[in-house]
């Protein structure tokens, strides 16, 4: 059996974190190509389609919708068409609260509306706009209520084009970061701590943050295993990204299911225990 990892046409030099995770479909003789999600090739040539680095999908949302669904007629994608569906927009959260899992207090916004009024409402002195479809930190603004003219003028710059979410900025993550937990074939593989460069918010490592392993934290499983509760079966792979309030209580952040760093890095064994979920699957697919 044959597979293809999805990529895009400018991934960077510094993306090395999969390279584990090939080197181990390698060693356990499953033959594999990479591949641009937008490429000109025969998609159906491959008993099994994983989603990757397709990191250039967001300013081409309804492009990469398109391509999902017609590769899903013609191969088995990884994460599945619908629940990838879902996860492209950040609205998922409201699904996943309005069935019990924590997430940061949010308010929607679909127009322009008043940021001064809203973060008058809900009492916040710091504030903290990003997009509801987006990736890395794009488009995302914090800002103090003294800030919001300014915070005003990034939204209305951005609403006719992007709905957006307006949530308390939570001043914890400069100092102890994101936390994510990742899992494959429904259990719990290994957990990564993220943190920014001093004074800044965004946890990407092309901004300069930093992550490590750390051992699972009770908090943090607890909450993503309520997450993958309220998902469904099916799925390959996924990373839970939990913050935590003032107070101390783990929110969840964001479930990404679509083309996350899932940090083989980070851990020995991660790479293998991918694989077989990857194997375990082509094998239930031979039956």
């Amino acid at each position: 059996m044959k597979i293809v990892l999805s990529s895009c046409q400018n991934l960077p030099d510094w993306e090395i974190d999969d390279h584990p995770f090939h080197l181990e479909l390698t060693r356990q003789g499953i033959t594999f190509e990479c591949h641009p999600w937008d490429s000109d090739i025969d998609w159906g040539c491959f008993e099994l389609c994983i989603l990757r680095t397709t990191w250039d999908y967001v300013e081409r949302i309804q492009d990469f919708k398109s391509w999902l669904e017609r590769v899903s007629l013609h191969t088995k994608l990884l994460n599945p068409l619908k629940l990838v569906s879902w996860n492209l927009n950040k609205g998922y959260l409201l699904d996943l609260a309005e069935r019990g899992v924590p997430i940061a207090p949010t308010e929607w916004i679909s127009r322009s509306v008043s940021v001064r009024e809203l973060m008058e409402k809900n009492g916040w002195e710091k504030g903290f706009l990003k997009p509801v479809v987006g990736a890395s930190a794009s488009d995302t603004l914090r800002f103090t209520l003294k800030e919001c003219t300014e915070a005003q003028a990034f939204l209305d710059n951005l609403i006719s084009e992007k709905e957006m979410m307006l949530q308390p900025y939570l001043e914890r993550v400069e100092t102890e970061g994101e936390f994510s937990a990742i899992y494959f074939g429904g259990q719990l593989s290994h957990c990564v701590q993220k943190i920014p460069v001093k004074g800044d918010y965004r946890v990407q490592d092309d901004y300069g943050a930093s992550d490590y392993a750390i051992e699972p934290i009770i908090g943090l499983t607890h909450l993503a295993e309520q997450t993958l509760e309220n998902i469904g079966e099916g799925w390959l792979y996924a990373r839970v990204d939990a913050l935590r309030l003032e107070d101390g209580t783990w929110v969840l952040n964001e479930l990404e299911m679509v083309e996350p760093s899932l940090f083989f890095r980070h851990s020995a064994a991660a790479a293998e225990k991918f694989v077989t979920s990857i194997k375990y699957i082509l094998q239930s697919m031979s039956l």
